[in-house]
């Protein structure tokens, strides 16, 4: 994969980040390796982020340069105006109204810039009861519904890592109302601001859950429900090595072939899947047939089959797979093992053209780029107006 050059389907696009944490830099991320040119706007101080990190490790700010910026010094504020006079697309993740007390809102910057996409990340939104209020992931789609619906039947609700909620419903849900809002400007000619709050996108993400529950065809309870591990058929099972295989054999045509390679096709009790008093039976003698094999066994036995199987792989081995390989999912990129772009086109081609910046390591580049003049530019760094 090309890691140096882009012609991604957002060649010529300009993004201008306000840095954040989570969500929000994942979602200049996708637009960066679609080919955006993103300008990252970072704190002159190291910022609260939870962790501590080597920048150069921060994959999700991939992709873009860095100015460092000042944002509470009124000269700070005049030099973000200047880029965003010159942008396509700015994208914030503060709390509600943070950005409007620094002069950064969306009407102070539409009035610069009218064709501006002015994109929001919040948790929870930019207004009801809850909008000021600080959050994570983990109470977002505890809220909507989500979270519930997550483990076992009689344990706790088990947090999915924070893909439903912040990259799911957030970073993903922005993006896709960013490239919708300029879309439609190029017709209209005008900006407009995109709300993005993660608990509307997890929410949508359950669309096909509030169906079920409109039907009647939704357990309450957790660990009830079709995919969420009470059919024997679709399910993680040990192997003889203490790994896990996986198996989704929800058709019945995968479930015949599942119990062929597995030995238990002719086992007339398992014949009829779809009824619960079975399941326990079931879910037994798949148990112990799993645990005959290793999970390479197993792999290379249902290599090729219907049977809806996969070994769960972890982080540190997945890129060993013949067809992560093959496909080049993960790629070692700017001397890191990485994600490549996604998704990918017959045409266009994503890339990942820059490692994580440093926090202003672009500022003088940015600044001469703008025709401010030697001088100017060191009276802003020695008055810390610039890092």
């Amino acid at each position: 994969m090309n890691v140096k050059s882009s012609t991604g389907p957002l060649t010529g696009v300009k993004v201008l980040e306000l840095a954040g944490i989570g969500p929000s830099p994942f979602c200049c991320m996708l637009l960066a390796d679609m080919g955006a040119d993103v300008l990252r706007v970072d704190r002159t101080e190291p910022a609260d982020i939870g962790v501590a990190t080597d920048p150069a490790f921060q994959l999700l700010n991939r992709g873009r340069r860095s100015i460092a910026v000042d944002l509470k010094k009124p000269e700070g504020v005049a030099l973000v105006m200047e880029l965003v006079a010159d942008s396509d697309v700015l994208v914030e993740g503060f709390r509600p109204g943070v950005t409007e007390r620094l002069g950064l809102g969306p009407t102070d910057c539409q009035a610069v810039n009218p064709r501006l996409v002015y994109g929001r990340m919040t948790g929870w939104g930019q207004e009801g009861p809850l909008a000021q209020a600080a959050g994570h992931d983990i109470n977002y789609i505890a809220l909507t519904g989500a979270l519930d619906a997550i483990g076992e039947r009689h344990g706790p609700p088990v947090p999915p890592l924070n893909l439903v909620g912040d990259f799911g419903g957030g970073a993903l849900y922005l993006a896709f109302g960013i490239l919708c809002a300029l879309h439609e400007a190029r017709s209209s000619g005008m900006g407009q601001v995109v709300d993005g709050a993660i608990i509307d996108g997890t929410a949508h993400l359950l669309t096909s859950v509030f169906a079920r529950l409109a039907t009647g065809d939704w357990a309450p309870r957790r660990g009830e429900n079709l995919l969420d591990g009470s059919r024997p058929w679709y399910g993680v099972y040990e192997t003889s090595d203490g790994l896990f295989v996986t198996v989704g054999a929800i058709e019945n045509r995968f479930y015949r072939e599942l119990l062929e390679r597995t030995g238990l096709a002719g086992d007339p009790a398992l014949r009829d899947r779809d009824d619960p008093a079975m399941y326990p039976v079931l879910r037994a003698r798949l148990a112990a047939v799993f645990r005959t094999r290793t999970r390479a066994e197993w792999e290379e036995a249902m290599k090729g089959t219907n049977a809806c199987f996969a070994p769960v792989m972890g982080a540190h081995e997945a890129a060993s797979h013949d067809h992560m390989k093959a496909r080049g999912v993960l790629v070692e990129a700017h001397g890191v093992l990485q994600p490549a772009p996604a998704p990918r086109f017959s045409r266009s081609t994503p890339s990942i053209r820059r490692p994580p910046p440093l926090p202003g390591q672009h500022t003088r580049e940015i600044l001469q780029e703008q025709g401010h003049d030697h001088q100017r530019i060191e009276q802003w760094f020695m008055r810390g107006v610039v890092a």
